[in-house]
C-alpha cells in the first residue's frame, strides 16, 4: 500500500515494520488532555498538490498525523508514493469547493468496516456562496479546490494555478516549534507553546499569541488638519496607530494617550513640523497628564521646519504619555501629518 498508518490494522498481519519506520511516532503537540494537533510534518514539500490533467490532482509524498475522536486517538500516516484523485464535473450553474483530505477508516470506531488510510475528495455543495465541506472524524484537510460551474474535461477543466487553495497546517512533536501553515487564528494548547507564524517566533501565553521576545511599542498618527491657539499648549489628539503590539497602548476613547502596558524603561519619540508663522514653537511631553518635559523648540519657522526628539522614561504599567504643542501665534489648517509620536519599551526597569 502507498498510504500507510501506524496503530491501525492495515494488513492481515497488523502493523508492519515498514509502517512503524515510516509513520511519525511519539507524542505530538497536544490540543487537549487526550487529543493532539493533527497536521502535516514539515520537510521538503509534503503532500503538495499539483494538477496533472484537466480534472485530476496529484498529492505528493509526505507524513501527517490525523486526529480521530477522543476515544480513537491520533493516527500517524505516511504517504509513500504520489496519489492521484479525480475532481467531479462542475455544477451547471454554481461554483462549489471540494476538499482533498487524508482520511483514516477504522472499523472499530466507524461504520466503514474498513481499516485503511487514503487520500480522497470530499465534495462540497454548489451554491451562490460556496464554502468548504465539513469533514468527518479522523480526516485532515489538505487542499481545497474551487470547481467552477460547468467545469469538465470537455470544457477545458480546472485552472489549477488559481483553483488550488493550500489548507495544510503543520504539526510537530511535543515541545517543538510548530511550523507556519494553515489558519493563524488557531489557539495554542498550553502556556509556553511556541510557533513560527511565517515571520517571527511567537509564544502562547494562555490567552493570545505574543512575540517570543517581549516587545511593546505603538506609533500614533494624526490624519486630520488642526488648529493651534496662540500662547497656550494644545494636546495632540491622535487618529490611530500605524504600528502597535498591544491594543491597549492606544484607544479611541483616550485618543491623546500612548499607554505603557508593562512597567519598564521606555523611549518616547516626538516629531513636529512647524508651518510658516510659528514663533517660540515648543513640543513637550506630559506623563500622566502632568509635567513639562520640553523636547523641541523653534524660534521662528519660515515653513517646513521639523524637529524630532527622543526621551527615556521609566513608566509603570498603565502610565501614559501625551504630546503637547505651543506657539505664540495662532495657526490654522495644520496638516495632520506634521505631528507624530511613538512609545517603545526597552526592557524592565
Amino acid at each position: 500500500m502507498t498510504v500507510r498508518s501506524a496503530w491501525l490494522l492495515t494488513a492481515p498481519g497488523g502493523q508492519t515494520r515498514e509502517d512503524t519506520r515510516q509513520a511519525p511516532l511519539g507524542t505530538m503537540v497536544p490540543e487537549g488532555e487526550l487529543t493532539s494537533r493533527d497536521g502535516v510534518l514539515a520537510g521538503g514539500a509534503p503532500l503538495k498538490a499539483s494538477g496533472v490533467s484537466a480534472m485530476s490532482v496529484q498529492i505528493g509524498t509526505g507524513r501527517a498525523l490525523v486526529q480521530g475522536t477522543l476515544t480513537q486517538g491520533a493516527y500517524p500516516v505516511a504517504v509513500m508514493a504520489p496519489e492521484v484523485v479525480v475532481i467531479g464535473d462542475g455544477h451547471a450553474q454554481f461554483t462549489r469547493i471540494d476538499s482533498i483530505v487524508l482520511r483514516v477508516y477504522d472499523g472499530l470506531y466507524d461504520t466503514s468496516q474498513q481499516t485503511l488510510a487514503r487520500i480522497e475528495v470530499i465534495v462540497g455543495e454548489a451554491t451562490s456562496a460556496p464554502s468548504a465541506p465539513p469533514l468527518p472524524p479522523a480526516t485532515l484537510r489538505l487542499w481545497d479546490v474551487i470547481v467552477p460551474a460547468g467545469a469538465s474535461a470537455g470544457s477545458g477543466g480546472i485552472s489549477w494555478a488559481s483553483a488550488l487553495l493550500d489548507r495544510r497546517r503543520f504539526t510537530t512533536s511535543h515541545g517543538g516549534i510548530t511550523p507556519p501553515g494553515g489558519p493563524q487564528s488557531t489557539s495554542g494548547a498550553y502556556a509556553g507553546q511556541y510557533r513560527d507564524n511565517g515571520r517571527i517566533l511567537e509564544r502562547w501565553d494562555g490567552t493570545v499569541w505574543r512575540d517570543a521576545v517581549e516587545r511593546h511599542y505603538a506609533s500614533a498618527f494624526k490624519s486630520m488638519k488642526y488648529n493651534l491657539s496662540a500662547r497656550q499648549y494644545t494636546t495632540v489628539v491622535w487618529d490611530g496607530t500605524d504600528a502597535a503590539t498591544d491594543a491597549a497602548m492606544w484607544s479611541p476613547s483616550a485618543p491623546t494617550r500612548l499607554v505603557a502596558p508593562v512597567t519598564g524603561l521606555y523611549i518616547v519619540y516626538a516629531h513636529q513640523i512647524w508651518p510658516g508663522g510659528a514663533t517660540n514653537a515648543r513640543v513637550r511631553i506630559l506623563v500622566n497628564g502632568t509635567g513639562d518635559l520640553q523636547v523641541s523648540y523653534v524660534a521662528n519657522s519660515s515653513g517646513g521646519q521639523g524637529h524630532a526628539a527622543a526621551r527615556p522614561l521609566v513608566l509603570r504599567a498603565n502610565d501614559y504619555v501625551e504630546m503637547s504643542l505651543y506657539t505664540d501665534t495662532t495657526l490654522t489648517g495644520i496638516d495632520g501629518s506634521y505631528s507624530k509620536a511613538a512609545l517603545t519599551w526597552l526592557g524592565p526597569a
